[in-house]
C-alpha cells in the first residue's frame, strides 16, 4: 500500500476515533443531565404521609417521562430529617427530597434552582408570597409543592344552644377575646370553654407574624400585645391554661372533639381530622371554619403559613431530570393531584381551587376560606430558626411567662437578648 493509501486510511481511523469520542461525551453528559433520549432513574425521599399522593402524580408524570423512572423512600415522620441526613452524609444520594428548607440547608447540598426556573420558563406565580419563603440569600433552594395555615374552627352547635351568633370572618383579637368570654360557662368538669389554643410558641405569637413582624426582628416590641392577649385570655378562664394544658396532656384535636370547646385556633391539618372523626362515629355535633382574627388594621384572613417544598440534590447525576421532575410535583400539574387529596398545594390557581374544594358535600361548609388567604411564613426558613429560635427560645420564655414567672416585657427583652445571642451571632451575617 503506496504512503497515499496509509495517510488516507490513518486520516480516516483518527476521524473515527474523534467521532466515537464525541458521541461518548456527548452520552455521557446527557445522561448525567437526564436527556429525554436516555433512560434515568432517580430517587426521592417524601413524608410518609404524602408518599401516596406522590405516587399518583408520579403516575402522571411518568406517562409525560417514561424513560425517568422514580424509587421513592421513607422514613417515621420523626426520624425523618436525621434518616435524610445519614443517609446522605453515607454516601446514599437522593435526587430529590421532601421537607423544610431550613431543616436542610446546612448541610450545603441544597441546588439552587433559579437557573432551571429561568431556563424552562416555569411560571410561578401561583406560588405567591411562598415563593420568596423558598429563598435563602436570594437564592431559591426549593418550591412549595403543599403548605399548612391556620384557621379557626367552631362549633355551630354550642353557638346555637347559646343563641350567640356564628364568628365573623372578619375579626379582631380583641373582638375574639370578647366572644371567648361570651361562650365560656360552667365549672371544673362541667365547664364549656369559649376556645382553645394549643400551646405551641406559634399560637401567640402570630398575632405580631400576622401585622408582618419577623421572629428574629431585633426590635420585638410587636410581640408584646401578642403574648399579651394569650396572658388575658388565661385570665379570663376562657381558654385552658397552658399549666393546665401540660398537666392533663390537652390536645387541639381531642379537646375540640369532646364538644364543650366552641372555638379553636389550629392549622388546616385539623379538617382531616375532624373528617376522619365523624365518619369513626366519634363526634356528632356540627363544625365550620372561619379565618383567624387579626389585628386592628390588618386585612382578614391573614394568616401563617408554613411552605413544604422539594429541594434538589446538587451533587445529582441527573440535573435535567431531577429538575423536571420537581416543576412537575411542585407546578400545576402536580397540584392538581394533591389538591384533590385534600392537600393545600404551594401552587394555586382557579383549576387547583376546584380540585381542592371537590363537590360541596363534604364539611366545612366554608372551605374555600384556606384558599383565599393572605399568608406570612410562621417563621424565616433560615438554618437553626425553627430549632433554636421557636423551638427553645420563644418557648421556654413564653412559658415562663405564661407561668406567671416573669412578666410579658421581661419575656420579650429576653427573648430580644437571646435571639442576638444563641440565633444570629452563629447564623446572621
Amino acid at each position: 500500500m503506496g504512503k497515499k493509501c496509509w495517510a488516507l486510511v490513518m486520516s480516516l481511523l483518527i476521524m473515527v476515533g474523534l467521532l466515537l469520542t464525541a458521541c461518548g461525551d456527548s452520552e455521557e453528559k446527557n445522561t448525567a443531565k437526564g436527556d429525554s433520549s436516555s433512560e434515568v432513574n432517580l430517587k426521592m425521599a417524601v413524608f410518609p404521609a404524602d408518599e401516596e399522593t406522590f405516587k399518583k402524580a408520579y403516575e402522571e408524570f411518568h406517562k409525560e417521562n417514561p424513560n425517568i423512572n422514580i424509587e421513592f423512600e421513607s422514613f417515621p415522620q420523626k426520624q425523618y430529617y436525621e434518616k435524610i441526613r445519614i443517609q446522605l452524609s453515607s454516601g446514599i444520594g437522593y435526587d430529590l427530597f421532601a421537607g423544610q428548607i431550613d431543616t436542610m440547608v446546612d448541610t450545603g447540598i441544597l441546588a439552587p434552582l433559579d437557573e432551571h426556573i429561568k431556563e424552562s420558563d416555569m411560571d410561578v406565580s401561583g406560588f405567591g408570597n411562598m415563593y420568596d419563603a423558598m429563598k435563602v440569600e436570594d437564592e431559591v433552594l426549593g418550591l412549595p409543592y403543599r403548605k399548612s395555615n391556620w384557621m379557626m374552627y367552631y362549633n355551630k352547635d354550642l353557638f346555637d344552644e347559646k343563641g350567640v351568633e356564628y364568628p365573623s370572618d372578619d375579626m379582631t383579637w380583641a373582638e375574639f377575646r370578647e366572644l371567648s368570654e361570651k361562650m365560656t360557662s360552667g365549672k371544673a368538669g362541667n365547664k364549656t370553654y369559649g376556645a382553645y389554643i394549643q400551646q405551641w410558641p406559634q399560637t401567640w405569637y402570630m398575632s405580631a407574624v400576622q401585622d408582618g413582624a419577623s421572629i428574629i426582628d431585633k426590635d420585638l416590641s410587636p410581640f408584646k400585645d401578642a403574648l399579651q392577649n394569650r396572658v388575658d385570655l388565661e385570665k379570663d378562664g376562657s381558654i385552658m391554661s397552658w399549666s393546665e394544658q401540660i398537666t392533663t396532656g390537652a390536645h387541639y384535636n381531642a379537646a375540640f372533639q369532646k364538644g364543650n370547646v366552641a372555638m379553636n385556633i389550629i392549622g388546616d391539618w385539623h379538617v382531616a381530622q375532624l373528617r376522619q372523626a365523624e365518619a369513626d362515629g366519634d363526634i356528632s355535633f356540627d363544625w365550620d371554619v372561619v379565618p383567624i382574627p387579626h389585628p386592628e388594621g390588618v386585612q382578614k384572613n391573614t394568616t401563617l403559613a408554613l411552605p413544604v417544598g422539594l429541594m434538589m440534590n446538587k451533587n445529582t447525576k441527573h440535573e435535567e431530570a431531577a429538575f423536571k421532575a420537581l416543576k412537575f410535583f411542585t407546578g400545576k400539574e402536580g397540584a392538581k393531584t394533591f389538591a384533590s387529596e385534600g392537600y393545600i398545594t404551594g401552587y394555586v390557581d382557579d383549576e387547583i381551587k376546584e380540585a381542592y374544594l371537590g363537590d360541596g358535600s363534604q364539611k366545612p361548609e366554608n372551605l374555600h376560606y384556606f384558599l383565599e388567604t393572605k399568608e406570612y411564613p410562621e417563621y424565616p426558613m433560615l438554618p437553626g430558626v425553627k430549632n433554636i429560635v421557636v423551638q427553645q427560645i420563644y418557648k421556654q420564655e413564653g412559658e415562663l411567662a405564661l407561668l406567671g414567672e416573669q412578666t410579658v416585657e421581661e419575656t420579650i427583652k429576653k427573648i430580644e437578648e437571646r435571639v442576638q445571642s444563641e440565633w444570629a451571632s452563629k447564623y446572621e451575617e
